[in-house]
């Protein structure tokens, strides 16, 4: 399988990329793949020749074949003006509208303040929706205080496992591997995805019950 990752960071290094790769090795902990990084910054000459031409240059035609083959995507941007950079809406604006039909996503930012912390639903989301992408529940903001948190590490985590349980191969009948999802993101006994490891036995209160118990004669 194949796990591409879109980063568009600016700075080298940057806190971008660093998140970007902190999303891809949550993800391949629990899928094999194949990554492939690409630095949006090194395309950008290519990106607006493509605007003005109509024809992608050959790396910057490479790096959409990349994105369209993937088996999973990881999109990051730094956040400018409160929403994604140019650099990055501009490259998924140059990529076939097809592209990305059915493909699971797994969404990134960064900024300096939390404020900014709903971009990638504000934002991103609706952009990858509108292209058919699958955008995944979990997606990931880093604000400059994030870093070295707990709170940022788990977030991670639980994007990379939505992802790579997203890109899990299919079983000999077509249908997803459960083992390995159950392994990811296991299920409670009505179906719904849990913290809890069924095989560790755990009591399902019906939420009836639980109604019943907040009553007052």
């Amino acid at each position: 399988m194949k796990l591409v990752v879109v980063s568009a960071g600016l700075s080298s290094p940057s806190s971008t990329r660093l998140l970007a790769d902190r999303l891809t090795a949550a993800t391949l902990g629990h899928v094999d793949a194949e990554p492939e990084v690409i630095e949006l910054r090194d395309l950008a000459t290519e990106t607006a020749r493509h605007f003005v031409t109509g024809f992608p240059p050959a790396r910057l035609a490479a790096a959409l074949d990349a994105v369209a083959a993937a088996d999973g995507l990881i999109a990051v941007t730094p956040v400018f003006a409160a929403s994604y950079s140019g650099l990055f809406k501009s490259f998924f604006d140059v990529m076939d509208k097809d592209a990305l039909t059915g493909k699971p996503v797994l969404l990134g930012a960064t900024g300096g303040t939390a404020r900014h912390s709903l971009v990638t639903e504000h934002a991103m989301r609706p952009l990858f929706t509108y292209l058919r992408a699958l955008v995944l529940p979990t997606a990931v903001y880093a604000a400059s205080e994030d870093w070295g948190g707990d709170g940022l590490a788990q977030r991670i985590t639980r994007a990379g496992a939505e992802l790579a349980r997203s890109m899990a191969p299919a079983g000999a009948d077509g249908a997803p591997d459960l083992g390995t999802a159950a392994a990811i993101a296991p299920r409670s006994l009505t179906g719904a995805i849990t913290s809890v490891d069924p095989a560790d036995g755990f009591e399902v209160v019906p939420f009836a019950h639980r109604l019943a118990a907040l009553r007052v004669d």
